[in-house]
């Protein structure tokens, strides 16, 4: 069974420290009924620049750009059944999961969320996730 590459012009392909050259990733992968979504973060889909704002601006947008890949695999917030979120400062956590509360709404998901130290200075939270078709 051949894996499929999926593209959204509505997200930046990120894995990349230099804008001038092709990522060395894709945006999500779907194999089977599977579709693995590579991290994602705060950045503007346009300029490939880390958007300003605090870690609620920042969540927003890297839910956004993950919602993005998502549809562009004709699946949806409903279909992810695991998400890895990794922020800058864990201190962030508390605004960090009002935003993801708000924005992935009923939906239910397993979810790690750890500290670390994201690739790209000025991102302060990255996600990616895993989801399934029927």
């Amino acid at each position: 069974m051949p894996k499929t590459i999926v593209n959204s012009k509505n997200a930046p392909v990120t894995g990349f420290t230099d804008a001038q050259n092709a990522s060395p990733i894709v945006q999500a992968i779907r194999f089977g009924n599977m579709l693995f979504v590579s991290g994602q973060g705060p950045l503007d889909p346009e300029t490939k620049r880390v958007v300003d704002g605090g870690i609620e601006v920042q969540a927003l947008r890297t839910l956004e750009n993950l919602q993005a890949v998502l549809h562009a695999a004709g699946a949806s917030l409903a279909n992810v059944v695991n998400m890895r979120v990794i922020l800058r400062d864990v201190s962030d956590f508390a605004k960090f999961n009002e935003v993801f509360r708000r924005e992935i709404g009923a939906e239910k998901v397993t979810r790690t969320c750890v500290g670390g130290t994201p690739h790209r200075t000025g991102v302060n939270i990255e996600i990616d996730c895993v989801a399934m078709f029927d």
